[in-house]
Parts: C-alpha cells; sequence; structure tokens
C-alpha cells in the first residue's frame, strides 16, 4: 500500500437487516450503546450531517474543531466521526494512539479534497519550483486527505481553516514570496483578495492539463490556486444573490468563502461556518438572511430561529451528498458491531504520513 494512503482495517457494507429496521428501532440501538458505553464512545457530528444522525452528536462543529475536541475526550475509546473520511483522519492524526477513530460509511467523502491526490500534488510540485524554485510555501485547507496534509508539512507549509486562512496567508508570505493554495481556489482567491493581492497576480493550477493558468505576467504571480472547488457551494451563483436583492432588498445574504469571488463580491457577509451560524443567532428578531451554504445546516438554523426570516440562497440546492451517506442505519450498525467488539471502517493514517500531517496542523494551531 502506498504510504500516502489511508489504511482501512476492513470494508464491510451496510447489512440488510439495518435497512428494515424501523426508525425508532435505529434510534434505540442507537441510544443503547451510547448508555453502555458512556464516556468511553464519542460521537462528533459535523453541522452538514443530517437531523437524523446529529441528534445522537455528543458535539457539532466543523471538521477541526470535531477533531479538537475528539482528543480532548480523555477517558473516550473509540470515536465515531459522523462526518467525511478527512475529517476522520484529522481526529485520527490528533487523537491518541489508544483511541480509535471509525466512519460509519466509507463512502462518506469529499469532492473537493479527492481534487488534489498526491500524486499530482507531488507533479505540480516539480513543476512549479522548476518555475519559481523554492520561492513557494504549500498551504493546505483542511478539507484535504491526510496525505496532502503530509505534502504540505513536509515542505515547511501548514494547514488553513475558513476562519483563520486570512492569519494564516499571512503568515505564509511572511515565509515566501508565493504560495500554492491546496485545494479549494475559491477560498483561496478571496482570502488573498481581501488581504490585498490583486487578482492579476493570482494563477491557477490545473492538475489535470498540468499547467498554470494566469492573466499576467508569470513573473509577476503570489498565488498559486489549485484547481478544485466545493461542489456544493460552487453552485451559488450571482443570479441567487440578484434574486433575493429583487424579491427581498431587505435581506442580508450571507456566504461561505467556498463560494465564487462573484458571489463572495455581491453578499454583504462572507465568513466561515461558524461565522454563519453566530452571526444569525446575534442579530435581533425579525431580521432577515438569505444563506449560501450547505442546505442541511440552512434548514437547521431555520428551525431554531423561528423568529427570524431566513431561507437559502439557492433554494434547489441539494445537500452535501457525500455527507448525507452518513445516516441513522449507518450509525446504527457501526455503534452495535462496536459494542459486539468488530466495529468496520476504522480511520488509521501511517506514522508516515502522520508526523508531517502533525506538523501542518501544528504550525496552524501554533500560530492562529
Amino acid at each position: 500500500m502506498n504510504l500516502f494512503e489511508t489504511l482501512n482495517t476492513t470494508r464491510p457494507s451496510l447489512p440488510d437487516r439495518y435497512k428494515q429496521l424501523s426508525i425508532p428501532e435505529l434510534e434505540e440501538t442507537v441510544r443503547r450503546v451510547k448508555k453502555e458505553w458512556g464516556r468511553r464512545l464519542f460521537i462528533p457530528g459535523h453541522h452538514y450531517q443530517k437531523d437524523e444522525v446529529i441528534q445522537f452528536a455528543d458535539a457539532r462543529g466543523d471538521s477541526l474543531k470535531l477533531a479538537q475536541l475528539s482528543a480532548s475526550q480523555q477517558e473516550a475509546e473509540a470515536i465515531v466521526f459522523c462526518g467525511v473520511h478527512f475529517m476522520a483522519e484529522t481526529a485520527d492524526l490528533l487523537t491518541r494512539d489508544d483511541q480509535y477513530v471509525y466512519l460509519p460509511d466509507m463512502r462518506a467523502g469529499c469532492s473537493m479534497a479527492d481534487m488534489a491526490d498526491i500524486r499530482q500534488t507531488e507533479r505540480a510540485w516539480e513543476q512549479l519550483t522548476t518555475l519559481y524554485g523554492e520561492t513557494i510555501l504549500p498551504l493546505t485547507y483542511v478539507n484535504s486527505t491526510a496525505a496532502i496534509k503530509s505534502f504540505v508539512g513536509a515542505h515547511g507549509g501548514a494547514t488553513v481553516t475558513s476562519s483563520n486562512a486570512a492569519d494564516m496567508v499571512s503568515w505564509a508570505f511572511s515565509k515566501k514570496p508565493r504560495l500554492l493554495f491546496l485545494p479549494d481556489q475559491h477560498l483561496g482567491r478571496n482570502t488573498a483578495y481581501e488581504l490585498g493581492i490583486s487578482l492579476d497576480n493570482m494563477a491557477v493550477w490545473d492538475p489535470i492539463r498540468e499547467e498554470l493558468v494566469c492573466d499576467g505576467p508569470l513573473d509577476e504571480v503570489q498565488v498559486i490556486l489549485w484547481k478544485g472547488h466545493c461542489s456544493v457551494h460552487e453552485n451559488f451563483t450571482t443570479a441567487n444573490v440578484d434574486h433575493i436583492r429583487r424579491e427581498y432588498p431587505d435581506m442580508k445574504i450571507i456566504v461561505h468563502p467556498e463560494c465564487s469571488r462573484e458571489v463572495v463580491e455581491a453578499s454583504d457577509i462572507s465568513g466561515s461556518t461558524n461565522t454563519i451560524i453566530r452571526s444569525i443567532q446575534q442579530s435581533p428578531p425579525g431580521s432577515a438572511w438569505a444563506v449560501g451554504t450547505e442546505m442541511n445546516l440552512v434548514n437547521r438554523i431555520i428551525q431554531e430561529h423561528p423568529d427570524k426570516q431566513i431561507v437559502s440562497l439557492n433554494p434547489r440546492m441539494c445537500p452535501c451528498l457525500t455527507m448525507n451517506r452518513i445516516d441513522l442505519p449507518h450509525l446504527a450498525w457501526a455503534l452495535e458491531s462496536l459494542a459486539e467488539g468488530h466495529p468496520p471502517n476504522r480511520i488509521k493514517v501511517e506514522e508516515q504520513v502522520a508526523g508531517p500531517a502533525r506538523l501542518a496542523l501544528n504550525r496552524m494551531l501554533d500560530h492562529a
């Protein structure tokens, strides 16, 4: 097995009987195991999870927060991560060796993270350093595989979150005159632009064509953006913004910085998931919001704030399909299998990958 691949000890599929159980039966299974295991079990749930799953989460949050919370659970022996693959990897990187991380469904991946694999990144780095020498520092969004985090860590770089991206990009420029930002071009572009970097000084690396695309001179490029994106957030458009402006002229539009530059520019506020949640929580009763982020979260925000008018910026938006792989039957199966001594889908990052990946994470945690 390649060292930059995650080791999965087993990949069984969901037994048919869990598909036939009723919702009350599945819920009772989850409650029973949670009660039996107590503090030996920790279930982190990402904000984008379905309500049927998030109701059982011991903590809600974004990927890094949940990984950190997992590591803080001193009595937890098992972490059953309700999120996607790279999130469970990050939890494994930060938890102790005697804490095991499991993903209820191995199909729960992230299309953005999958847009940058280690072989593409190594080839890109070889060509970019041939062009620019040792003037580039790599940064990667935490929404990336452990292999990409490891590559970045080994080359002096760090991870970033949507909350601290500005701080980390500034940090990168204090080290080198150029940066390579993986794997989300939109977060990288929006962050660099807000720090005063001209769009003309940004280029996009296309990993399929293996070429650098830019509008200005190559020697003036400061930010190299990986050609990747979030399949959910890229579907918000300026046409959606224009519609809200026409139909609800007093409504504030708040979007995630994984949206395109044009959408962020046309909106009132751009910020991380926590920024979106906090902004609406702190707004007065009667305030009106159009929210440009994942639909499960938007629907939950609507339910939790009946005193406010809240809509999705794009009402035709689907929930994150890979995140939705984690459902109640898979959670019940994972927990019951754990209780029976044969849990499926352990996520274990090889130490040769984990060491440099932790470096990338720790550089961020030490700075931001």
